[in-house]
This record gives C-alpha cells, structure tokens and sequence, in this order.
C-alpha cells in the first residue's frame, strides 16, 4: 500500500488560499561570506510558464522575470538592471485599508519594471515610491539591493509605505529579513504564509554557518521540504505520496531567483542573477549578467515558435508527473518519491550534482574574468556552454 502523508489540520486552509503565495528574503553582505548582497524570491503564481528577458529602459537596462504570456513584457516580476539595482515582490494581504475604494489591483509588475528603468539604488526607488501618482492599485512587499551595499523591504499599499532596512541591527540582527504574504506593518495575525514564513525563519536560523549564498538558497530553502507546523521534512521521510501544502516550494511555484550583488567598487553590470526556471523541484540554477549583453541563454527566452522558454516546458513536464493525478482534489497530491527518494533516482537527487557543477565552474569563469577582464563575448560563450550542457543533461536523464 502506498504510503501518504495526510495533512489533514491544514487541508481546509488550501480552498481559501490564494495562487500568489510567494516567499522571500533580503540578505546584507554582512550575512554573505564575500561581502555581496542578496535577494531572493522563491515565485508563486497562477502564471506557470516564466521566461528571462534583456530590455532597454528609459534610463537602465535590465534583465527580468515575466510570465510567458506577457509577449509585450510589460510585467517585470524580478530583475536587475545594468545600475545594479535589484527587485522582486511577495504579495501582501493584510495592508490595503478597508475604506481603500481603489477598483484597480494586481499593478505590482507593472511598478518594478518602472522601477528597474529608473532606479539606481535603494534610496531611488524610496524616491521613486514618494513621487509616482497615487494609488498604485498595489498591496505587497517589495524587496531590493543596490550596488552601494543597500538592502530592504518596502511594505506598501495603495498610498503608503513602510520600510524595513536589513542594514539597521535594530531590525535586522542578523543581517537578513524573511517575508511571505503579510506585512508586519499591516493588520495582525491576517494575511497568509505564516507557516511558510516560520519555516523559513527556522531554516535560516539553523544554517550553521549563518553566512549565506545562492547556491545554499536553492538546495536547502528552495527545496526544502521541511513543515514548520508539523515538524517533519519529507527529505527524511521517504513518502510515496504527500499531500502539496504550505512548504516553500508548491505546485503553484513557477521559479525560484537570486539576485546576488556586487561590492562597493566592482562593476554593477557583474550582479549576477540566478534562475530555477519553472518549478525549482525539477528544474536547474542558471546564472545570468547584464554584462553579458542582450542575448541571453535560448533555453531561458523565447523561441520563435512561441513565447514559452525551452527550459520552462521541460520542468513542467516534470512538474506533471510530480503531480499525476488531475481529477478531483488530486492536484494536491504530489508524488514525492518522484522527486525524492531512498534510491536516490528522484528528480532532485539527479539535477543536484549537475547544478553543484554550475556552481563551480560559474565561480572558476568569474574568477578568471576578474583576473583577465570581463567581456561580452566570453559571457555569451558560457552562455553557450551552459545552454548546450543543460539541454543534453534533461534530454539524458528524462528523455526531454
């Protein structure tokens, strides 16, 4: 008989709860053991299918995460830009006054692809958030880095804001803040993710080193399949099935990001952003420059046979088998063994040593860049090395 795990105390809470359900952190160089920021967006969203793009703004260009859907790319749902200015948001839903009549919302992509043309730092874009017309039509947490070493969230409405710098020991003792989908400057105990907010409070906390960095993100917050409420982890349970609530990553999860900074000094254009395509559960880490210029990884974009990034229908494709049964409340059931499992076959276990390689070898071109020089053709040479690598790694393992 199959074994499942039953999460029936919090199984009712999932009819309710909305699609955007995203989980996040801003992270000081104080807290990274090289000294650069990082920003971090694990994504939520009714939008399964995202893909990368390079656009010229007013003022800056940029590179982002839109829903593949958005062929004009008029959304930006994270990004940084060639200042290195970077942003991403978590839905808030304890913020919005109740007399606030405002008949337009959801405008959140909207303002951080204007932000991303305009912006330079922390101190802009508080600048920025002053002087735009009101209301936005928004109700949200935005979380941003700088090139200067600022770090913080902005907890904001449709008319006002609250601002939380990480950089400020009072408010951020350990160098990092965590949000979900409340604000803690918003009404008490309503909103959503508290759970997920707990357990990545707790993951965090218990890194042991506390000095963190994207490829720690993404195997051990990412992909955690730790419960803070239930106090169990998957990973060490072994199920067949498991029942896909209130862990970071969920069926609704479309991609998982990391903006990592520069230091004070070094060129904003080196930020380099880190990409889990599609569900992060099945998917691998990328990284991306503005220094790289405007073409990036085919996997990652476009093609000219549809909006959908390569990479991203791969990981859905995945992402299905991940969740095989379609009829009735079958979608809340993951088969967890398929990602993870005592053989050591699941998806996870197979991309891991593969990503682990990215890593390195991203570390060693970086290394060799800033010893003889960054360019634009070296970095689409690696672009092209990577693309070709990850294309023959899914088409080897999974047959895709």
């Amino acid at each position: 008989m199959k074994k499942i795990i039953v999460i029936l105390a919090i199984l009712a809470l999932a009819v309710s709860e909305k699609s955007i359900a995203c989980t996040s952190a801003v992270i000081t160089g104080k807290a990274t053991p090289d000294g650069r920021p990082l920003l971090w967006k694990h994504r939520d969203t009714g939008f399964e299918n995202n893909r990368m793009v390079f656009a010229q703004g007013s003022k800056y260009a940029y590179i982002g995460l839109v829903n593949s859907c958005d062929v004009n790319n008029r959304e930006m749902w994270a990004g940084t830009n060639c200042a290195g200015f970077s942003i991403m948001n978590t839905a808030s839903y304890n913020l919005k006054s109740p007399d606030d009549k405002t008949d337009f919302q959801d405008r959140e992509g909207i303002i951080m692809r204007m932000a991303l043309e305009v912006c330079a730092t922390v101190e802009d874009f508080q600048h920025f958030l002053d002087t735009i017309a009101k209301p936005l039509g928004i109700e949200t947490n935005f979380g941003v880095i700088d090139a200067r070493g600022g770090a913080a969230f902005f907890e904001m409405n449709n008319f006002e804001y609250t601002k939380f710098d990480a950089n400020d020991a009072e408010i951020a003792p350990n160098g990092y803040l965590i949000r979900t989908n409340f604000s803690y400057s918003g009404r008490t105990d309503e909103g959503m993710g508290y759970i997920r907010y707990e357990t990545a409070v707790r993951l965090f906390k218990n890194h042991p080193t506390q000095q963190f960095t994207p490829e720690w993100i993404f195997s051990s917050a990412t992909r955690s399949y730790y419960h803070s409420l239930l106090e169990i982890d998957l990973k060490t349970l072994y199920p067949i099935f498991a029942i896909d609530q209130d862990y970071i990553p969920r069926n609704s999860t479309s991609a998982s990001i990391v903006f990592q900074g520069v230091k004070k000094g070094e060129s904003p254009e080196r930020t380099t952003t880190w990409i889990a395509l599609g569900f992060p559960s099945a998917s691998i880490v990328l990284p991306l420059w503005i220094a790289g210029g405007e073409q990036l990884p085919e996997i990652l974009t476009r093609t000219a046979e549809s909006n959908h990034a390569p990479l991203c229908d791969k990981v859905i494709a995945l992402k299905r088998q991940t969740f095989p049964i379609t009829r009735g409340n079958g979608r809340r059931y993951m088969d967890f063994s398929f990602l993870f499992n005592k053989n050591g076959d699941g998806v996870i276990q197979q991309l891991q040593p593969f990503e682990k390689e990215i890593f390195e070898k991203t570390q060693q071109k970086i290394n060799e860049w800033n010893e003889n020089g960054w360019s634009e053709q070296n970095i689409q040479d690696y672009y092209k090395y990577l693309n070709d690598k990850v294309l023959k790694i899914y088409r080897e393992l999974f047959g895709l």
